[in-house]
Formats: structure tokens, sequence, C-alpha cells
């Protein structure tokens, strides 16, 4: 139908404009059909929608519930059910547009590592005049088996002594230097399990069993396990802090844990049974068996609240320092201190191992940053603000009013931890004083959310941890550095599962550590395994890798 003008509408006649109105409550009426078709047909894809929705969610659910029982099968801890807050990546400050990428890596930076060089002739008829040569750079990669037999001279002086001529450097058991390397690399970088190790092998012409490739990966690694020991010293001793974590470990078909321990230039990872705080003071004697009652020793007993007569006991005793556990409790029961009183003999226990730490002049300054875990609270300790804010993150409100309350603590708290990023990059110490003001009024807040409240509380009572980059600005605010190195074990774990034997569990802490160490010194992990197989420290080029991680104060 088509409508007058709206000048002419006033000339209509009474007939003519009844018409009209007729005709347009008609077109009023099939609008009407065609909007409530539109709307039927968008509450069905909303339905679809929804039930797709669904549908991924169960998918979801079904793929976690698989992924938690092949764990439980495994005796592996299972995922966890909550996805990262995303604190962290929001609160990271947006890149400039004038932010120049990263160069690729191309040809041309690999004319100064040139090995050969090959001149191609071309078919050139007579009288063409040479005009030199296009230079082309390809990168290859050789790899192939060799069975090297040697014939060693053997001499008998005129004494009857016999003269062998020794073998090469680095050949061990019939195993020479450039096979371990291939081996040590591809397991330990390339997360290669032993039998495709030796499918691998064999495919390029190497004849060796899976027992042999376990023998090369487990044995003759004294080299590395003394080195990785003295990276661990010199990151104690010269780290301005340490992040440190934990995962599950399977040993000997038994439940163990791995604990990380690392800096900005080295990583160290040792596997025990226990995740005890007494364990863990152990791994940070680094290595020495030794029990101290020194000043810093007595300091922690007070710190852990022990009865003030009994340290007063032994700081006046002559005997300051013990061998081994051994003597340390024959040492307790001399001094009439009942050591099957399990919780005093751990507090004091904990308080000599500090001793012997502080001794040998490890941890002096360096923070401890961790997630909160009750093992790695020990004195100079920092609390990891991701840990923290996912406590809140992990809330589950029941009404709408506690899901608000949930949500403007995490935005409280958000822009609190933004701030103090800033602050970190330009430390001023005049503002610290604000920022624990502004702390105390973000959690002291109460929402009636009970399970919010009594996590503010607690969270509140943890104020010197969280705050302490207040005073040490050179501190991290959480620890993403750990949880990123300890990745390694876990992919490990996955692929290779658990380890029997004891030099199975030193090879796999041992190799994923200095792998880890060489990468954040910038150092080819390939190059060094290599340099060290040499076993001549004349030819060597890399130089120790504790002198790298101490020359970085």
């Amino acid at each position: 139908m088509k409508l007058p003008s709206v000048d002419s509408v006033e000339t209509l006649s009474l007939g003519a404009m009844r018409r009209l109105v007729a005709g347009l409550v008609g077109k009023m009426h099939e609008l009407e059909a065609d909007v409530g078709a539109l709307r039927a047909e968008n509450q069905s894809l909303r339905d679809d929608n929804e039930r797709l929705r669904l549908e991924n969610d169960s998918l979801r659910l079904d793929t976690q519930m698989l992924r938690d029982e092949i764990a439980r099968l495994k005796n592996l801890p299972p995922r966890p059910p909550f996805r990262p807050s995303g604190m962290e990546k929001a609160t990271k400050p947006t890149a400039g547009k004038n932010s120049t990428s990263k160069r690729g890596r191309s040809a041309k930076r690999d004319r100064d590592q040139v090995t050969r060089e090959v001149v191609i002739k071309a078919d050139a008829p007579e009288g063409s005049r040479f005009k030199g040569y296009e230079t082309i750079l390809v990168r290859e990669l050789v790899v192939a088996a060799e069975v090297v037999r040697y014939r060693r001279e053997r001499w008998v002086t005129l004494d009857g002594k016999t003269i062998l001529a020794p073998l090469p450097d680095g050949i061990v058991g019939g195993i020479g230097p450039g096979l371990r390397q291939f081996c040590l690399t591809m397991h330990a970088q390339g997360q290669v399990t032993t039998e495709r190790l030796t499918s691998i092998l064999n495919g390029i012409g190497v004849e060796i069993s899976k027992s042999q490739v376990v023998r090369i990966l487990t044995t003759d690694l004294d080299r590395f396990a003394g080195e990785d020991l003295s990276v661990l010293r010199a990151g104690l001793i010269t780290a301005p802090f340490i992040t440190v974590d934990d995962t599950g470990a399977r040993h000997a078909r038994r439940e163990g844990i791995t604990t990380h321990i690392g800096g900005e230039r080295f990583t160290v990872f040792r596997t025990g049974r226990s995740k005890s705080r007494l364990s863990f003071l152990s791994l940070l004697r680094a290595g020495h068996e030794d029990y101290v009652i020194n000043a810093a020793a007595l300091d922690y007993m007070r710190w852990r609240q022990v009865d003030p007569s009994l340290i007063e006991k032994l700081s006046v005793h002559p005997e300051k320092i013990f061998a081994s556990q051994s003597a340390w409790l024959e040492h307790l029961a001399r001094c009439a201190i009942d050591i099957f009183d399990r919780a005093l003999l751990r507090a004091l226990s904990e308080g000599a191992l500090w001793g012997a730490i502080r001794h040998h002049g490890l941890m002096r300054t360096t923070v401890v940053v961790s997630d909160g875990a009750g093992q790695f609270r020990i004195p100079n300790h920092a609390l990891c603000w991701v840990h923290a804010e996912r406590l809140v993150h992990k809330l589950m409100p029941a009404t709408p009013k506690q899901a608000r309350a949930v949500e403007t603590v995490r935005d409280l708290i958000w822009c609190f931890y933004q701030a103090l990023k800033a602050w970190k990059e330009r430390p001023s110490p005049g503002v610290a004083q604000a920022f624990r003001k502004r702390f105390d009024r973000v959690f002291t807040l109460r929402t009636g959310f009970a399970d919010l409240d009594q996590l503010l509380v607690r969270l509140h009572r943890r104020k010197p941890e969280l705050l302490k980059v207040l005073d040490r600005p050179d501190i991290p605010l959480h620890t993403n550095a750990s949880e990123n190195d300890i990745r390694a074990c876990v992919i490990k774990r996955k692929i290779s599962g658990g380890t029997m034997s004891d030099k199975g569990r030193q090879a796999r802490d041992v190799m994923l550590g200095l792998m880890k160490t060489c990468r954040k010194l910038g150092v080819s992990f390939y190059s060094y395994i290599g340099d060290r197989l040499s076993f001549n420290a004349a030819n060597q080029k890399i130089p120790p890798l504790a002198d790298l991680v101490a020359a970085f104060v």
C-alpha cells in the first residue's frame, strides 16, 4: 500500500481516511507477526546457543574428569579446578605505539658462523666473463653414527712395567662424548623418553639398548652434580632473593615432592620424601650436613617461641657445631632435652639448621618469596601477591550481594597491586607509609560475606610479608618465575613418570636444574654438556656456572 504524503492527508475525505487507517492497521498486524516470528527465531537461536554452551561445558567437565582419573591412576595430583585470575597480566603497563618487536633470526646473522665453504662451478660457454659469486648461506645438521676402533699402543719397559696409550678424553664405558652429549640433551631439554631415544639412536644407526641409554643418562654424572651444588651455593650467597615452589613427584613407587629453588640467574631442583620446613631448611644448607648453634639459630628459636630456659641451656653450652644429625641428637640428650617431643625437636632442629645456613654464609640478606605454603615461611620471607589474590578469586558466593562484595574487593586489590607495581619501578621511600595505610583500608574492610571477611582478616595478618617489597624493592611481587621453572619437572613427570633409583632421581634433578640455569645465563645447554664431557679443564671454553651466577651481583 502506497502511503500519501503529509500534505495530502489533510485533504483526504472521510472514506479515504478510513481506508487509510484500515490499511495501516493491517500493516501493523503484519509487522507484529514478523516481529513475533523474529523473536521466536531469536529465542530458538538463544536456546541453541545455551544448549551448545551446556554441551561444551559438559565436554570440558568430562575431559577434566578423564584427566583427573588418569592422574589418579598414575598417582599424580589433579589439575586445579580454578582458572588463573589474570591479575598480573591485567596490571601490566600497555606497550607504546613505537615499541619495536624482537627481530627474527635470519641467515645474514650466520655469516660469522660459517663452518665450510663450497664453490659451485657453472657450465658457462666459451667467451663468458667471470662476474664473481652469488653467496647463499644454508643451515645444515649432520647426524651420523660412527664406530671408532682405537688401537692403543702397548709397551713394556725394561723393568717389566706395561705402558698403555690413554684413550681420548670423554670416553666412558665404550661410549663417546658426542653420543653422551646427544642423549643427555635430548632427554633433559628435549623431554624425550628413554624408549624413544633408543629408537631414534637405532634409526640413526647406533646399535644400543634401552639399558645402555639409561646408564648414559644416570651414571658418571658426578661432575654435573658437583657443579649443580656449586650453583646452589653461589646463588644462596649472592642472590638478593629466591623464589620457591614444589610439585608432586614419584620415586621408587612412593609419593615424593620436588622443591624448586631459583633466582634470576640460577635454578635448582631437589626431590625428597617430605615437604616439611625441616626438609626445606636442609636443602638451604646446600650440601652441608652440620647443625650449628649461633646467634642466628637462637633468634630463630625465639621466633618459633621455644622455651627460653632451653634456649639459654643451648646458648651457654660450649659445643656449638655438630657434624651430623646423630651428633646433634646426642647433644640434645646430654642437655636433658626431651628428643621424643616431636614439636620441640622440630623447632630446635630448624633453629640449628638455620644457624648452619648462616654459618656457611648463605641467605644473609636473601629474601624467600613463596606462595604462602607453611614449609617456606622462614625469617626474611615475602608472600606472592598472585597467590594471595587467588584466594579471593576462588571464593564461591551464594547470592548476588556476596558476588558484588567479592568483585569489589578484587577490584580494590587489583588497583592496589597495580599501584604497588608502579612504585616498584620507581621506588620512593616517602610513599611507603601511604601504601601501608591503604593496605589497612583494603584488608580491614567488612562486607557481610563471612568467608570473604575471614579471608581479609587472614591476609591482613600477613601484611609484613605482602608489603616486604616496600623495604626491598629488588624482590618480585609474585612467584611466576618458580612456576615457569617447575613446569619442566611437571612435563617430565607426565612424559616419563617417576624415577626408581637414587641415581635416576639425582640425574633428573641435576640435569633439569642445569638446563634452566644455562638458559638464564644465556649459555647453550648443548654446548655446555659437550664442554663438560671433554673432562679436560684446559679445553673447556665455558667457565663454571657458579662463577657466572656469582658474577651478576
